[in-house]
């Protein structure tokens, strides 16, 4: 969920034996897994060599260590041309291969979809995006300096209602409501006063999945499916059952490193509630990039409720240089001009990040099945692997 909090995290999972160094060499054995479009004969493949991208995978493992990476790039209205990646090892305990363009835990990338239905409400006339969020939850929002009388529905969506962030204090390996969650907030004060910064903070989302679901009368998970997943045919995208710690389709295992000469934990299997609106989906990187490509074309959103989204403030911590935030979803600097939309996500097990390039002509996803517990250079290499995969 692109924040540190989910390292306090621990989830129930088989432990794997061997250290990291070991889950190393035996991942760089497997390296070099690549599907691409049916019209490529596999003799022209071998011919041209590992590209940009499936080098960008390759290294992620050799040298970063992860166990495995996935990839999905597309080229504007050309199905001929999407190709998908993988590298390394799909589970340590087997050694079964990583399963093309395999379903991951997505993390943070939740929050696009829910500030979307947030925004779709907005054009409907049922929200209001400078309406205080006592408007839809009077009294609930209270605290030391948190006041909800004062805190918009904009600046939830935007990151800048001075929210303490839930994920930053101790999370058990349980079921949470949303309210909970929401509790865990409250017990903390004020980060700054709304609307005076940025700052990301996973109790926004928490608040905005209440509102949608004060707003309509309805279960979050069912407006996402009825308004974003079953409209652009996203056909691997799900928002998990409340306990449901399963992963449906074929998928890489996720693992979690406590510390840096830790072994792997295998955490693939856990209760994802603790994420909810600001990060308990699943999909592919198929499906991510179906999604920002629709997102950016204007399938999603009216013109008005589009503009409002891709309006940015510049943000800070857990994004890059120069990436700024506007309602759910963040835009990056590209090496080759003009930047990249999407968001990114982090969650124990499972890192994605990816976009759509701003005039739409290409989208990339990457996911990596867990980070070292010294992720900060892995991080990079990830995130210049999305970009290589844009600008090639």
């Amino acid at each position: 969920m692109r924040e540190q909090a989910w390292q306090r995290l621990r989830s129930s999972g088989r432990q794997q034996g061997g250290r990291h160094r070991a889950v190393q060499a035996a991942a760089a054995v497997a390296l070099g897994v690549m599907t691409m479009g049916a019209l490529v004969p596999p003799t022209a493949l071998a011919a041209a060599g590992p590209d940009a991208v499936q080098q960008g995978l390759n290294a992620l493992v050799r040298t970063d260590g992860v166990p495995a990476a996935l990839a999905s790039v597309k080229d504007r209205d050309d199905r001929t041309r999407t190709r998908t990646y993988t590298a390394g090892i799909g589970d340590l305990a087997t050694g079964a291969k990583v399963p093309d363009d395999g379903q991951v835990r997505i993390g943070s990338n939740t929050k696009t979809f829910t500030a979307v239905v947030a925004l779709q409400l907005v054009g409907e006339g049922r929200i209001g995006l400078d309406a205080p969020v006592d408007t839809y939850l009077p009294g609930l929002v209270r605290g030391k300096g948190i006041d909800g009388r004062r805190i918009t529905v904009r600046q939830l969506l935007q990151q800048t209602s001075g929210l303490p962030n839930y994920t930053k204090y101790d999370l058990q390996p349980r079921y949470y409501d949303p309210r909970d969650l929401l509790d865990i907030a409250l017990q903390h004060k004020a980060e700054f006063a709304p609307g005076t910064k940025w700052e990301y903070s996973n109790t926004n989302y928490v608040l905005a999945g209440l509102i949608i679901q004060k707003v309509t009368g309805r279960p979050l998970a069912d407006e996402i499916s009825r308004r974003i997943i079953k409209r652009i045919g996203l056909r691997h995208t799900y928002f998990p059952a409340p306990g449901d710690a399963t992963i449906r389709e074929p998928h890489p295992k996720g693992y979690y490193q406590d510390s840096v000469d830790a072994p792997l934990r295998d955490v693939t299997e856990t209760d994802p509630s603790w994420g909810w609106a600001a990060g308990q989906m699943i999909s592919t990187n198929s499906d991510l990039n179906r999604f920002f490509t629709a997102l950016l074309a204007g399938r999603l959103l009216p013109p008005a409720q589009l503009a409002r989204m891709l309006t940015t403030v510049p943000a800070g911590h857990p994004f890059g240089s120069g990436a700024r935030y506007g309602l759910g979803i963040v835009s990056t600097p590209l090496s080759c001009g003009g930047v990249a939309w999407g968001h990114g996500g982090s969650f124990p097990g499972f890192e994605t990040r990816g976009g759509v390039t701003d005039d739409g002509r290409r989208a990339a996803s990457i996911a990596v099945t867990g980070l070292p517990a010294d992720a900060a250079a892995a991080t990079k290499h990830l995130e210049s692997a999305v970009d290589t995969a844009l600008c090639r």
